[in-house]
């Protein structure tokens, strides 16, 4: 099992620490000055579109196809019904060149393989604990 750590820094920013590499999330202040990184949602999103990413430059780099340059653009939204959570996420894979019509299935079932999309399908149970609390009382705050 994999570890991430997410420690608070300072205001509403937090510091992830990934196989020794570090992210910083905050949110928005009121004007846009003095943020630290992304939101955790934009994070969030922006994972779905760098897996997607990943698949598709891993496909076309297999194909001898150019792939340096490779953009996924990403619209998404929140869900305006609670609870609060993206409500919609729409990605455009843009090759760096025209795909031969040959590879186009191909490279559409290639991107159907992201790991983080896969997860969205099927997502994994998630458990949220409060440590040093017994677990009789972290039950009853969930109910």
């Amino acid at each position: 099992m994999a570890t991430v750590t997410v420690t608070h820094q300072i205001d509403n920013q937090f510091q992830i620490d990934v196989r020794g590499h570090q992210l910083r999330v905050d949110q928005p202040r009121k004007g846009g000055a003095g943020e630290a990184g992304p939101t955790p949602t934009e994070l969030f999103v922006a994972s779905l579109a760098a897996c997607v990413g990943h698949y598709a430059t891993s496909f076309l780099r297999r194909h001898e196809q150019p792939y340096q340059g490779l953009q996924v653009a990403c619209d998404w939204a929140m869900r305006a019904a609670q609870p609060a959570r993206v409500g919609r996420i729409d990605l455009r894979v843009i090759p760096p060149s025209e795909l031969p019509e040959r590879l186009q299935a191909g490279l559409a079932a290639a991107i159907e393989q992201c790991t983080v999309h896969n997860s969205l399908r099927r997502p994994p149970p998630v458990t949220i604990r409060l440590a040093g609390v017994p677990a009789a009382v972290a039950v009853a705050a969930e109910g």
